[in-house]
């Protein structure tokens, strides 16, 4: 089932997420219309919270940009209670971002470009990796929301206060996407 993207406003984007168990109830079912919703929404990354879940879970289809970046070729992963353990600072890149929860708003921002996380998969498996890279960004981005961050709140100055009326914007639900979404009313 496709979910609606809750847009910025909502306050669920700005709480910290819970972290789940194998309990959680449709847990499956749950991952599974993450999917169909990050697929009809055109993105790489969703999470929990973008679909009015405050939980700690993220779903990230990187296939769909293999063609530019070949070795995310059938890259499709779930993290469940992700966390970013250690942050390797010593390089850092800047990048173009922007987030189905923002629609329209496209900035420029500086990650560090390796960082340690701990997760378990969809079959409860723990993991603990270094990743670097374009993944390092889009985890980096996605597991802002569990923590109520969006990637805006790395601005700084007049980048900050350029957007600050687009922001309000989207929160008054004055925008176009091409995909459902939840305002705040």
């Amino acid at each position: 089932m496709i979910l609606p993207i809750y847009t910025y406003g909502q306050p669920v984007l700005r709480n910290e997420a819970e972290d789940i168990d194998e309990n959680y109830p449709n847990l499956k079912q749950t991952i599974q219309d993450m999917y169909d919703t990050l697929d009809r929404s055109e993105g790489i990354g969703l999470a929990a919270p973008q679909v009015g879940l405050p939980i700690r879970l993220v779903v990230i289809n990187l296939d769909l940009i293999s063609e530019d970046l070949p070795e995310y070729k059938g890259y499709i992963r779930t993290f469940i209670n992700p966390y970013i353990e250690e942050v390797d600072d010593s390089e850092t890149d800047v990048m173009e971002e922007g987030c189905l929860s923002l629609p329209g708003i496209h900035e420029a921002v500086r990650r560090p470009t390796r960082i340690r996380v701990t997760y378990l998969d969809e079959d409860f498996q723990p993991h603990d990796e270094w990743v670097g890279g374009y993944l390092a960004r889009v985890m980096q981005h996605e597991f802002d929301h569990l923590d109520g961050m969006v990637f805006t709140d790395h601005l700084k100055g007049l980048r900050k206060q350029l957007i600050r009326k687009k922001l309000q914007s989207i929160a008054k639900g004055d925008f176009a996407c091409n995909y459902k979404v939840k305002v705040k009313r």
